[in-house]
């Protein structure tokens, strides 16, 4: 196990760019929250791919509640009001008379993925990284609208190749969590290792990283690189979580039978892991968040 105070490129001390693969538009704070406040501080330039628009992971309620907020804001702005009005009618009625396990309705799924959106905006701005380093992917075995999913599709691993030629980074990261109750996670990684398979065939070279999440943590033995975290660090990553409000209280989807909230889960786990290392007589920190390399298994 090594633990790595300055995140560098591969072999040199100048930042580089790095790319990091989220899921669901929470799982990069959730799960590497303080990594990527400290690459930012490192001077790193830090974008982040999210690469479905978890959109079936939010609230009626919170719908119900923005679509009243955008067609206050209009009317207020005296901004199409005709048309808003239109959106908010056919939205509120569809929730209203909206059956038990019915699948939402096209309008709906596009009102939740924009939460989704502006909530990942927000927290990645937390952590430093300004909306321009943002990439919103949208994977297509993702656009079911319900929980069962598409097997990948051939233009989904394209789009994260040509994400990987044109932003040349020097490290990556990429949930490595395949235990995700519903397999986005899993079906993510498959497709970014294709991807990364691809581009590594045409002469591109960069290090990839696996980190885990709400779910689960790499044991110490199979940690490669541990990124330390002050205090401050992680209270700075719990905002961050904290900006994804839909998700916030009492997530749609918190996975088994943890009651506990996505940031309680991230800090005790990274207040554990220090603590284990602590334990094994390894430097002692406040809180790590832990990696393993990624070779081309």
């Amino acid at each position: 196990m090594a633990s790595d105070s300055r995140l560098l490129t591969p072999d040199s001390s100048q930042p580089g760019t790095v790319l990091i693969f989220s899921p669901h538009p929470d799982d990069d704070v959730i799960s590497m929250g303080g990594t990527i406040i400290r690459l930012v501080e490192q001077g790193h330039p830090v974008h982040v791919a999210y690469m479905t628009s978890g959109n079936i992971a939010v609230f009626d309620h919170d719908a119900w509640r923005f679509v009243d907020f955008m067609a206050e804001m209009n009317r207020l702005m005296g901004i199409d009001e005709v048309r808003t009005q239109e959106v908010q009618r056919r939205v509120q009625a569809f929730l209203t008379e909206k059956k038990p396990g019915e699948p939402d309705s096209d309008d709906l799924l596009k009102v939740k993925a924009l939460i989704r959106a502006t909530e990942a905006r927000a927290a990645a701005l937390a952590c430093g990284i300004p909306p321009e380093q943002l990439v919103f992917l949208d994977l297509r075995f993702y656009r079911t609208g319900t929980i069962a999913k598409a097997p990948i599709h051939p233009q989904d691993i394209q789009d994260i190749a040509e994400l990987l030629r044109r932003l040349q980074p020097s490290q990556i990261y990429v949930a490595g969590e395949m235990s995700d109750p519903h397999g986005t996670h899993r079906t993510c990684a498959e497709a970014i290792f294709l991807a990364v398979r691809q581009v590594r065939q045409a002469g591109q070279h960069f290090e990839v990283w696996l980190y885990r999440g709400a779910w689960e943590e790499w044991e110490p033995h199979e940690i490669e690189r541990a990124v330390p975290l002050s205090p401050n660090h992680l209270e700075r990553k719990k905002l961050a979580i904290f900006r994804h409000q839909s998700q916030k209280d009492r997530a749609m989807f918190p996975g088994g039978s943890d009651r506990r909230e996505f940031w309680q889960r991230a800090e005790d786990r990274n207040r554990s892991t220090a603590k284990t290392y602590d334990q094994l007589g390894l430097p002692e920190y406040y809180a790590l968040e832990g990696f393993v390399q990624w070779h081309g298994e």
